[in-house]
């Protein structure tokens, strides 16, 4: 299937690493230009090389910079246009997940964890919104989890950001159609690579983790960021033209509700 996106410039947030770069490697993989994002410059770097090498160096730029910040986010999707003449696709992949359990939790850990999984991605999609309207339309795309749909062992805070979120996306999709701008979300299950929370998990305690997988996900297995890229690059495309406002959960099965 040609999803036509050969030719757009795609922003993808959170992309030196994981579910963003698999996000990125598929974006160039159908001939557009992606900027890439992180904040630590080694770890970027080492990205970018990477892509370059896929595909040269004029349809890759590294923008360095800590996108929970306003001003770190205006400044890498000007760049972006300065340098590939505009933005058509923003993905909204910031956040973390790395929080305290239970109820007992400090307010600085919710604040953290609504500034890095609400507030940054609702910032990013804001900002993009202008430069995609200056283009005549695009989408954008936030990168959630099942977390914010099910109760699932994950920290209360980062839940309830992640289902935050995907109701300000909503809000956004019926305020920015009439701009011809689509506004979807992705929410994935367990997803495994290296350096990843579920990475960590299995070499802390890799009986335990297998067991959960087998209980709780249908398909038995973790997915691969490719996977979770997949879905982004559809919602991004001309394919989904009438696909808007909505979340489109990809876990293997696990959530039930």
């Amino acid at each position: 299937m040609d999803l036509q996106l050969e030719g757009t410039v795609a922003f993808v947030a959170g992309s030196s690493r994981g579910i963003g770069l698999a996000i990125a490697e598929g974006f160039l993989g159908e001939g557009a230009k992606v900027t890439i994002t992180g904040r630590d410059r080694k770890t970027l770097d080492a990205a970018a090389d990477r892509l370059t090498g896929q595909c040269g160096e004029d349809r890759v730029l590294a923008a360095c910079g800590d996108l929970r910040v306003e001003q770190d986010i205006q400044a890498a999707l000007d760049l972006t246009i300065e340098t590939f003449g505009g933005i058509d696709a923003v993905v909204a992949n910031i956040g973390t997940g790395r929080s305290k359990m239970g109820w007992d939790i400090p307010q600085r850990d919710w604040q953290e964890m609504i500034d890095a999984n609400l507030m940054s991605s609702v910032l990013l999609a804001s900002a993009g919104a202008s430069r995609l309207k200056e283009r005549g339309g695009g989408s954008i795309t936030f990168i959630s989890s099942i977390a914010g749909s099910e109760i699932i062992q994950a920290p209360m805070p980062y839940a309830a950001a992640k289902a935050a979120q995907q109701m300000a996306a909503k809000h956004l999709a019926h305020q920015l159609g009439p701009a011809g701008i689509r506004v979807n979300t992705v929410s994935p299950g367990n997803v495994l690579f290296p350096g990843g929370t579920w990475d960590r998990k299995l070499n802390e305690d890799k009986e335990g983790v297998e067991r959960t997988i087998a209980e709780s996900v249908p398909l038995n297995r973790f997915a691969a960021p490719s996977e979770i890229a997949d879905a982004v690059l559809f919602l991004a495309s001309a394919r989904a033209a009438f696909i808007t406002g909505e979340v489109l959960v990809v876990d293997g099965g696990q959530t039930r509700s």
